[in-house]
């Protein structure tokens, strides 16, 4: 009586332990939702150096290697990477750095495959693989007070657009710590006042009230300027991921992409 006594809590506790076990774990983690940047290229290397930032949110992925942008729906299909479509902006680039936006596409489309360590993916293609590493770890958010940011993009309701001119002059404004704003659109030299609130530390609403010099130039520029008052007019959203600051402004449907300086 007392040997089968003995036995009972051994055999409980092999029939949970059987039971933990079998528990299945949580989904394996993936790209997506994360931005990570290139640090070391095996066989073809991307033209002008790069780097490659690749960005994973909302089923699509954004490229970009140095020239244009590009974006298209991905599918994370077990260890592969399926792109397709891939759309991209229409800036003609100098140098070496005409060649990223094929080497871009090549390595994209060529159904490439991935694996994740930590923060460092690593995606191989047809002719390259690249290891990236999350960019929160190479680059962490910068605030958004107290930061130089120059215009690389303006968001309009047709899609994203860059352009020589705009990088030729580089519209770019800074937040004082007291929210006194200065810096440029274009053409005229402008100034005035960002009130920031939000319940995030770079804050995730700002409304501008900002003023501007008189100058005339250029008509392509003056156009940028306009493009670029319009979206800093009134109340926006921001968002800080590393060095890139992006405003929207949702009474108009248009916005900027910067960076830091």
């Amino acid at each position: 009586m007392s040997a089968t006594l003995r036995w009972v809590p051994v055999l409980i506790m092999l029939t949970l332990a059987t039971a933990c076990s079998s528990q299945p774990s949580g989904p394996a983690p993936t790209p997506m939702g994360h931005t990570y940047i290139s640090t070391k290229v095996t066989g073809a290397q991307i033209p002008g150096g790069g780097p490659l930032t690749l960005s994973f949110a909302d089923d699509r992925v954004s490229a970009d290697s140095g020239c244009n942008s590009g974006s298209g729906p991905v599918v994370i299909d077990g260890s592969t990477l399926r792109v397709a479509g891939l759309a991209t902006t229409m800036m003609a680039c100098p140098g070496a750095k005409s060649g990223a936006d094929s080497w871009q596409t090549n390595l994209l489309e060529s159904t490439p495959t991935w694996s994740l360590n930590g923060d460092q993916l690593t995606v191989t293609g047809s002719a390259s693989t690249v290891t990236l590493i999350d960019k929160k770890v190479v680059r962490p958010d910068l605030p958004l007070t107290a930061t130089s940011w120059i215009v690389t993009t303006l968001l309009r309701p047709q899609g994203q657009v860059r352009s020589q001119t705009l990088e030729a002059v580089g519209p770019a404004l800074t937040i004082a710590r007291d929210g006194q704003v200065t810096g440029s659109a274009g053409c005229n030299q402008m100034n005035g006042t960002a009130q920031i609130s939000g319940g995030q530390p770079s804050g995730n609403t700002v409304a501008f009230r900002l003023g501007t010099t008189r100058m005339m130039c250029a008509p392509d520029v003056m156009d940028i300027e306009r493009q670029v008052l319009e979206a800093l007019n009134g109340t926006t959203t921001v968002t800080i991921d590393s060095d890139t600051l992006t405003i929207r402004n949702n009474a108009n449907n248009t916005g900027l992409i910067l960076r830091a300086e």
